[in-house]
């Protein structure tokens, strides 16, 4: 069940964000965070009014990944049960990742295991300087099972290979490097203004464009540059200028003013 204390979600105009608050045990997850975080997404997908989800940590960390705790109880539970919990994570991930709206994770602290799922799942990754990384699930027996489709995507077959058979720590400028993060800066203060500022650009897209761009790096990725793929590419911009965000887009252009869609992040 979805407990709301450990997922705060709090509006501003146009934007949502999505705190995890288990600061005490550096934002564990466990079950009631994973009911919490896909509850989250179905409120975003459901809204007209949200375009931008920003996800960030309270406390010291961003996420310390799996409550060792409820995965040790979880071991030992029938195995359905167990699997319901696993399951419940690999549909959060992939909610997060199918969202209409534009995402956002600002990472400080610790990611670890599980949490690099969230941040790969992101549209756009930031860190601060004090972000460390591990894939630390084969130190414990385990497999980065359900964060792997999004890891890999993020930081390639190679990477993950070396960073999930060794679960080694690695600092946020590796991560940038590898493709976890697209940017670093400073520190916690400096990563909450970029956060701002990444989130007022978002604002200035069109949204049905947003979604449809998400949709088209879905389906190209990993797809031949064939016959088929220039038909759908083609009849996707096609599509675009002839809508009304496209002609709005374009008339605003030339007529020297802001589209209708512009919004302000305050």
């Amino acid at each position: 069940m979805a407990n709301a204390d450990v997922a705060l979600f709090e509006t501003s105009g146009a934007v949502a964000t999505v705190t995890l608050n288990r600061p005490a045990v550096h934002n564990a997850f466990n079950d009631e965070v994973v009911s919490s975080l896909a509850a989250a997404w179905e409120r975003v997908e459901n809204s007209r009014e949200i375009r931008v989800v920003v996800i960030k940590g309270a406390g010291p960390s961003f996420s310390g990944g799996g409550d060792l705790d409820y995965m040790r109880k979880a071991g030992a539970a029938p195995r359905e049960q167990n699997l319901a919990g696993t399951k419940a994570m690999a549909r959060m991930l992939k909610s997060l990742r199918d969202l209409p709206q534009a995402t956002l994770a600002l990472v400080h602290g610790n990611c670890m295991a599980g949490a690099t799922g969230v941040v790969a799942a992101a549209d756009i990754a930031i860190g601060a300087g004090s972000a460390r990384f591990a894939f630390s699930e084969v130190r414990l027996g385990l497999t980065p099972a359900t964060i792997s489709p999004h890891v890999v995507a993020a930081i390639g077959v190679r990477n993950a290979r070396k960073y999930f058979l060794t679960g080694e720590r690695f600092s946020a400028t590796e991560a940038q490097r590898i493709g976890l993060l697209h940017e670093i800066v400073a520190d916690d203060a400096a990563l909450a203004v970029r956060g701002k500022e990444i989130a007022g650009m978002l604002l200035q897209g069109a949204p049905g464009a947003i979604v449809d761009i998400k949709a088209l790096v879905r389906d190209v990725s990993g797809r031949p540059l064939d016959e088929a793929m220039m038909t759908s590419t083609a009849a996707n911009i096609a599509e675009r200028m002839a809508s009304e965000e496209g002609q709005e887009g374009l008339a605003s252009f030339f007529g020297k003013r802001k589209p209708s869609w512009v919004r302000e992040y305050e």
